[in-house]
């Protein structure tokens, strides 16, 4: 009887031991996973790109379009004008972000967009067909054309533009490995001078939280 009280306490305390090494190893790794999660985050912050309209006393930047179109576009501005076959849009950015943006795509917009209505799915962005980059801390660009004067966005592009009306354009762009995905919403409004300045709405965060 002795005996098998001895095995018993001896499995009992085996069994006890294997359960404390199972406890502390699921604790060791969660302590990891949390701090590669944190690791990972922490990287990722350091790779997210945030983009403004440039600061007026930004120096102007030179944009050329594929038909050999240039436009000097002053910090803070932007471009919007109309050719014979072409409607020609740029804006001057900056980089308040930690880690480069890269553009991917544009919508515009003919009218102001109120601060809640939201933008329209990325797929139906207009894909960039050069690549932008804006360094972190730094100005860059975007720009877009419209050549087709044939459909309904070229029309209400150049009324829009003719008018001196208000217009809006949502920037698509993320990180240099495509992730962080970020639309930011951008203004452009027409300056007594005959030329246009920029303003930002709103940021939507595609592959994170948003920031609100």
């Amino acid at each position: 009887m002795l005996a098998t009280d001895w095995v018993t306490i001896s499995a009992l305390a085996t069994a006890g031991g294997t359960l404390v090494l199972a406890l502390a190893t699921f604790a060791s790794v969660r302590s990891a996973n949390r701090a590669a999660r944190v690791a990972e985050r922490s990287l990722l912050l350091g790779l997210r790109p945030l983009l403004l309209p440039s600061k007026l006393d930004d120096p102007p930047q030179k944009v050329g379009f594929a038909d050999e179109k240039w436009f000097v576009v002053e910090g803070g501005r932007g471009v919007a004008e109309v050719g014979e076959d072409a409607i020609y849009l740029a804006i001057s950015v900056r980089n308040v972000g930690s880690g480069i943006a890269v553009l991917h795509g544009w919508n515009f917009y003919p009218t102001p967009q109120r601060g809640d209505s939201m933008h329209r799915p990325p797929e139906q962005f207009t894909r960039l067909t050069r690549d932008l980059y804006v360094p972190v801390g730094d100005a860059g660009f975007w720009q877009g054309a419209f050549r087709d004067p044939t459909t309904p966005e070229f029309a209400a592009a150049r009324q829009a533009i003719e008018a001196r009306g208000w217009m809006t354009v949502d920037l698509l762009y993320g990180d240099y490995e495509g992730g962080q995905r970020v639309i930011s919403r951008f203004s452009l409004q027409p300056r007594e001078d005959g030329g246009w300045i920029s303003g930002i709405g709103r940021h939507w965060n595609l592959d994170t939280p948003d920031p609100r």
